[in-house]
């Protein structure tokens, strides 16, 4: 067997993909994870993942109860109507579930790798008319655009874009990143290329100083080219590189060196200003004890912990129903990952398996930020609850990602790997 031949037949170093099988005592081995060819996938004959659909019900579902629950005294206070909130999830909820239907009943991986290209532009045409027509809801910083009927976070569509972009990159050239070659290899295709495109989102969400957002897409792209084959080496490289530049963000930015100041020294910050939102929501979690106060019995949603059907929402189940509530909500999001690493696991091909790890992985995240977030065990970065905070563009794109995952489960459901 020449150099060449032994290159191409290696097995995935990092160990997340199956690359070959035995066959007597010859073993020969065959790529089982490539990018999705046209004469090869036919029309989907297999149902959705049944057991991810129902977690991902629950969780919309158990969402929506604690939208009600937590912001129904804002809402009647700012609003006079305590279902304005609700009413306007609902409807969004609504509006993104028929579109989810249809995109599940009728796209595929290869539909989904045609289309991964083309929402990176996007996402980056968008990223660049918020540094120039953004507006900043009250935040302070410029993130999101205004369509007149609704508002648009770019940042959260760029998430979605590149774990889409990086996964066909990978699959494509997939051999190239597992070679050993110097030029055109593993550096260029398993480094410098997926950097740039992580580099180009990042370098545009650092500019609206939003640092939770960088970090939140500095990990997903190390993990998406983690999984695509790059290696260790260079993963830690880009991963310091990463922190490295959320540093710099909090040195030149008042508002972040103000908001980790205000972590570090929790007991000396002003209970009535800076660290009021931390206190309150740390008050009202250990005020739940083990069954909670009951299913709206909040007493901190009375104006203590501000909006709190955004960020801090997993505060007030947690002092409604206990750690009991809060044990279920991140059990249903275990459940979550767990059987959306198991979809991914059975793919027939290496991008959906790379999107669908991808797409999990920023569920994860997400929660698992969040908690710490609301917990104070890391500065207060504005990070949202998957499914349960209040954002109608936000809910909308996590149900299309879950209708992405579930597209490409019904090719994966049946597939025994």
């Amino acid at each position: 067997m020449n150099r060449e031949e032994n290159q191409s037949n290696t097995p995935h170093r990092n160990g997340f993909f199956r690359t070959g099988k035995q066959s007597g005592k010859a073993e020969s081995v065959e790529t089982t994870y490539s990018e999705p060819e046209r004469e090869t996938i036919l029309p989907a004959k297999g149902s959705v993942d049944v057991p991810f659909l129902l977690i991902t019900t629950a969780l919309v579902l158990f969402g929506c109860v604690m939208i009600y629950s937590a912001s129904s005294v804002y809402a009647e206070q700012y609003h006079d109507d305590n279902t304005y909130f609700i009413a306007r999830h609902l409807l969004f909820l609504l509006m993104a579930v028929a579109f989810t239907t249809v995109i599940v009943k009728f796209c595929t991986p290869l539909f989904w790798r045609d289309f991964s290209y083309v929402l990176f532009g996007v996402s980056v045409v968008l990223l660049l008319l918020v540094l120039v027509i953004g507006v900043d809801l009250g935040s302070g910083a410029k993130r999101w655009l205004n369509l007149g009927i609704f508002t648009v976070q770019p940042s959260e569509i760029a998430k979605l874009a590149l774990v889409l972009a990086l996964a066909r990159f990978l699959s494509r050239h997939e051999r190239e990143i597992l070679s050993n070659a110097r030029r055109g290899g593993h550096f260029r295709y398993g480094v410098m290329c997926p950097g740039i495109m992580i580099g180009t989102i990042a370098l545009l969400i650092a500019a609206e100083k939003h640092i939770s957002g960088l970090m939140i897409v500095g990990m997903i792209g190390i993990a998406v080219m983690l999984l695509g084959g790059t290696r260790w080496r260079w993963i830690l490289g880009i991963a310091g590189a990463v922190f490295a530049a959320g540093c710099l963000l909090v040195l030149v930015s008042e508002y972040a060196q103000a908001r980790v100041m205000t972590w570090l020294y929790i007991e000396d910050a002003d209970p009535l200003g800076s660290a009021w939102q931390t206190l309150q929501g740390l008050m009202a979690i250990g005020s739940g004890g083990f069954f909670g106060k009951g299913l709206g019995n909040s007493d901190q949603k009375f104006g203590y912990v501000s909006q709190p059907q955004n960020d801090f929402i997993f505060t007030i189940v947690c002092e409604e129903l206990g750690f009991v509530g809060a044990f279920l909500v991140l059990g249903l999001f275990a459940a979550f990952a767990w059987r959306g690493f198991y979809i991914a696991r059975h793919c027939p091909d290496k991008f959906s398996a790379l999107t669908v790890y991808g797409l999990t992985f920023k569920v994860v995240l997400q929660v698992i930020l969040n908690v710490a977030v609301v917990t104070n065990s890391m500065p207060n970065t504005g990070i949202a609850l998957p499914f349960f905070s209040y954002g109608g563009t936000s809910l909308m794109l996590q149900v299309f990602e879950v209708g992405i995952i579930l597209s490409i489960s019904r090719y994966a459901s049946h597939r025994k790997i």
